[in-house]
């Protein structure tokens, strides 16, 4: 009996401690953490909303909500692998480790899923349209495509011409627009773009045709039309029948052709400085003539220069002094500097180069004073001095026996340069009169830049309303004979009539 109980005393004892060491191996078992983490799209690191989150082991499934944050509770201790799963996407999986009572953070970036990615549309030519006969040597390209799963897409351009073998590649195109100049006059274009979303081959256009209008005949007119915000040069017939010379992504303005050189001079800005270019008659073979000295003033704007007929000499203003440049760029020298300090803003000089007509005011473009002179630079003639309001274009005729130009009568003056009733006058050189010739100007509008017409019979100027930010329109009207305004082109400024 007696050992009976000891041996029943010695199975309570094992059976105590085996209960006591199980305890002791599960210490920790029923202890928390938390996972947090964010899931954002590779490259972009954009916020994925409901991307399903889970755990193996298993543990609790939530989703990202629209920051792309999700937070885990409750998570017992130990060793995970966390997994983001979202359509679109690859599915991806984070190792962490989860401690008691602590937050352990985690970030996903999931890459886009190609496996059934579908490729973009093929490419519609919009622009130039199906064999359409374009009127400048600049074409302005536009299509449009599209892709199922709105992936990126890029483009090339393919231009060949029935003139010459020459294959042009344009690459990386990220737009749908793209300018190219300059094309060949009077040559048939062939051209094809195709699009790429990166992940799937090349998709593309079927080939477009267009043609390029044959170089213009006898163009004598000359005018600027803003496109886009740059100014664009045109020239023209007296059909109005149109032709571009300058790309419109350039800022070029103040045309002037010289009938003897055969080439057109004009200003072009880069947005930091203005510089005087020429260019053929075809907007071709355009050169930079500037450099060092460059034309400047109180605003660019209001400021021209003058290309005499025989002469190989251009003359431009530079704040207070007065230059001339030669045709090839070469041989600058000053000619003239006012004794005052005043601004040069607008010069014309006789084709036979002994008057010079000047235009001068403060740095506000008041205070004007329009006057001649010789090459000495001595004061032949004032023309209009000592009078409130502004003063634009100037025009000396090929006999130096009168000169054209339009001023406010109004005498408003304001920093924005504007004019309420800019009138053409006609000055009369030998017996020093001064004549309106605005005829028949509507009330509310202002004549301005006046040139004179190649017989000097007409002038050929811009007519606009008063108010600074209305259409703009160049006319023609025969001197001194009522009833003779005719509209010439619209939407056109700063003319030219050679």
């Amino acid at each position: 009996m007696r050992r009976v109980t000891k041996i029943f005393y010695i199975s309570v004892g094992m059976l105590l401690i085996l209960f006591t060491s199980c305890n002791e191996d599960r210490i920790g078992e029923f202890d928390f953490g938390t996972i947090q983490g964010t899931v954002v799209a590779s490259g972009t690191n954009t916020p994925l909303e409901n991307v399903r989150i889970s755990t193996q082991p298993i543990s609790s499934t939530v989703f990202t909500d629209s920051n792309g944050k999700f937070t885990i509770e409750n998570v017992p201790v130990g060793d995970f692998a966390v997994e983001a799963r979202v359509e679109g996407y690859i599915t991806d999986f984070e190792p962490t480790t989860v401690q008691a009572n602590r937050t352990v953070q985690v970030v996903f970036e999931l890459e886009v899923s190609t496996a059934n990615n579908r490729p973009p549309t093929a490419p519609q030519l919009i622009a130039p349209g199906e064999n359409e006969v374009l009127q400048s040597i600049e074409a302005v390209f536009e299509w449009s495509a599209t892709d199922p799963e709105e992936d990126p897409l890029t483009y090339s351009l393919e231009l060949r011409n029935d003139q010459n073998n020459d294959v042009l590649l344009f690459e990386d195109i990220e737009d749908t627009t793209f300018t190219y100049s300059p094309l060949m006059l009077g040559a048939q274009y062939f051209w094809q773009v195709s699009v790429s979303d990166g992940i799937n081959d090349p998709v593309l256009s079927p080939v477009g045709t267009f043609e390029v209008i044959g170089a213009p005949g006898d163009n004598r007119f000359l005018f600027v039309r803003n496109i886009d915000g740059n100014n664009v040069i045109f020239s023209a017939d007296e059909d109005g029948t149109e032709f571009q010379l300058t790309s419109q992504e350039m800022n070029s303005y103040r045309p002037r052709r010289n009938i003897t050189a055969n080439r057109i001079a004009f200003f072009q800005s880069d947005g930091a400085s203005t510089d005087i270019y020429t260019m053929d008659r075809d907007g071709s073979n355009i050169t930079r003539i500037t450099s060092t000295v460059k034309p400047n003033g109180f605003n660019l704007n209001e400021i021209n220069f003058s290309w005499p007929l025989n002469s190989d000499y251009i003359y431009f203003p530079n704040f207070d002094k007065l230059y001339r440049i030669k045709t090839n760029g070469l041989g600058i020298e000053m000619v003239y500097q006012t004794v005052d300090g005043s601004f040069i803003s607008e010069v014309s000089v006789s084709d036979t180069d002994n008057l010079i007509a000047l235009k001068t005011n403060d740095i506000n473009g008041y205070n004007v004073n329009v006057f001649t002179i010789d090459f000495s630079g001595t004061v032949i003639d004032t023309i209009l001095t000592g009078v409130p309001g502004g003063v634009s274009g100037l025009s000396l005729s090929v006999t130096n026996q009168s000169v054209v130009y339009s001023y406010d009568v109004s005498g408003y003056e304001a920093p924005s340069y504007r004019r309420l009733d800019s009138r053409i006058f006609l000055y009369d050189i030998p017996s020093g009169t001064t004549t309106d010739i605005s005829d028949n100007k509507p009330n509310g509008t202002s004549d301005l830049d006046p040139i004179f017409s190649p017989n000097e019979a007409f002038v050929v100027f811009m007519n606009t309303s008063n108010d600074g930010i209305s259409q703009k329109d160049v006319y023609t009207l025969e001197i001194n004979v009522a009833d003779t305004r005719e509209l010439m082109f619209s939407n056109a400024f700063m003319p030219d009539w050679e």
